[in-house]
């Protein structure tokens, strides 16, 4: 199996707001260089209960060894009770571009202090 050094990071999140806020943490934590976000519909099962909504996906463009504090900061900011974290290798790109994540992530904040406690009882812990 190739060993890739570059990733993208994707999860979802409720709103607009909450999107441009864990992406600006994300960004300004030197843990990924840019984030995307899209707004999307989701249709889903949680708990037994087909659920369907809005969200916001976030794309996060890093390398491959800050997968695991990425994946740290986005479940300590994240409102849902189980966030999407998804995780896919890039697998080629324009080299320039590639080195520009190297050097915008080269020196990430591996400490953060989480939000207020989560709310809710479902994915969405919307009040």
């Amino acid at each position: 199996m190739p060993r890739h050094t570059h990733i993208i990071v994707t999860t979802t999140i409720g709103t607009e707001a909450e999107a441009t806020a864990l992406a600006e943490s994300i960004v300004r934590a030197r843990l990924a260089s840019c984030v995307q976000t899209h707004p999307i519909h989701s249709t889903y099962w949680w708990k037994g209960k087909m659920e369907s909504g809005n969200e916001i996906m976030l794309a996060c463009k890093t390398r491959a060894a800050l997968a695991a504090p990425l994946q740290d900061h986005i479940k300590a900011h994240h409102p849902y009770e189980l966030p999407e974290i998804v995780i896919l290798p890039i697998t080629g790109g324009l080299p320039g571009y590639l080195a520009w994540i190297e050097r915008e992530t080269e020196s990430p904040s591996l400490t953060f202090a989480p939000p207020a406690a989560r709310k809710g009882v479902s994915r969405k812990s919307r009040s």
